[in-house]
Formats: structure tokens, sequence, C-alpha cells
């Protein structure tokens, strides 16, 4: 069974290991685009654009705003991830409009991906941990609850701008349905141009 269809693991129920599990997941997804060439290629790459933005849309509304009033220095802590969040947005902006064949989107990607990565760990690190050590099972599994709900309405492609929890339960519906309609055109354009539709 591959990990896209398994059904849902009990450590997924703690919010921590789901966004921890979902980090590892887009470190995957990353060395996929690197491998695939092609329409392979673009295709790993819109599940990247995907999971990157609804990950961070349910960090922003669910995880976020708890740390800031749960943890010690929470307000830094929080606007530091945000700092960083903004800037992988703007970089996966870029990206997302780019042909995936070129060597500028390469080199374009590698800088996302450290971007990323180090954005990841700093979440791990300093916000995740201590989020750990000052919650409860039931606080986790109801911010796990949380995340999922949030990522089922959250928008596919990224937004730089809205990083906050009120901007995105403001935006993200409505963007969501925006992103939403243009991934099913752009699969339907890919479909014509590769002589499918």
């Amino acid at each position: 069974m591959d990990r896209h269809s398994r059904p849902e693991t009990m450590r997924e129920n703690d919010v921590i290991d789901l966004l921890t599990h979902q980090h590892a997941h887009i470190r995957e997804l990353f060395d996929e685009v690197d491998r695939c060439q092609g329409e392979e290629r673009k295709e790993a790459f819109s599940r990247l654009v995907r999971l990157l933005a609804v990950h961070e849309t349910a960090e922003e509304e669910i995880v976020h705003p708890y740390a800031r009033r749960k943890l010690v220095g929470g307000d830094a802590i929080v606007d530091n991830r945000l700092q960083e969040e903004e800037e992988a947005k703007e970089l996966l902006s870029r990206l997302d409009d780019m042909d995936v064949t070129t060597p500028e989107f390469s080199h374009e990607l590698d800088r996302l991906r450290a971007a990323v990565f180090a954005h990841a760990a700093a979440e791990e690190r300093y916000e995740f941990s201590e989020l750990k050590a000052c919650t409860s099972d039931a606080e986790r599994k109801a911010m796990a609850v949380g995340v999922k709900a949030a990522e089922a309405i959250a928008p596919t492609h990224p937004h730089p701008g809205i990083e906050s929890a009120t901007g995105n339960i403001l935006m993200g519906p409505p963007i969501a349905i925006m992103d939403r309609a243009r991934d099913v055109i752009r699969k339907a354009m890919g479909k014509q141009e590769s002589g499918e539709g």
C-alpha cells in the first residue's frame, strides 16, 4: 500500500507527530522532483506545491496561534517561523509559474529546498518540542483534528502575505476555491497539450 492511500496511523492523531511526518513527506517530494524529468517532474512538483501550501496554512491557523498563547516567548518563536514561511512562499510562488525543465527552475528549487528544510528544522526544534513539553495528549489530539480540517479547505498554492490565522480564515476559502479551479484547468490543459484531451 503506498503512503498516499494508507490508513491513518495512531501517531498522526498527535499534532506534533502529524506535522513531523508531513515534514518527512515534504523532504521525500523534493527528492522525487529532483529525480523526475518532464511531465513526471511537473506532476511531482504539483504535489509538493499542494502539500507545502496546505501544511503551512494549517500551521498558521491552528499551531502558531496556540504556540503564541501557550509557550514562553511564543510570540517571538512564531514571528520567526512566519518570517521563514513568507520567504519560502515567495520562492514557491515564483517556482509555481516556471517551466520545470529549465536550469533556472532547478536553481530556484535548490534555494527553496534549503529554505524549507531550515524552516522545518527550526519549527521542530523551537516550536514543536516546546509544544510537546507543555501540552497534554488531549490538546495535541485536538490540534491534530484542527490541522486536518484546516488542510481540507486550505489553498493549494502559495499566497505570500497571508501568514496569519485571521488572514487565512478570511481569505483561505475563496482562495482555496480559486486554487482548486486553477488545478483542474491546469490538469485539463496538460492533457490537451499531450494529446489526451
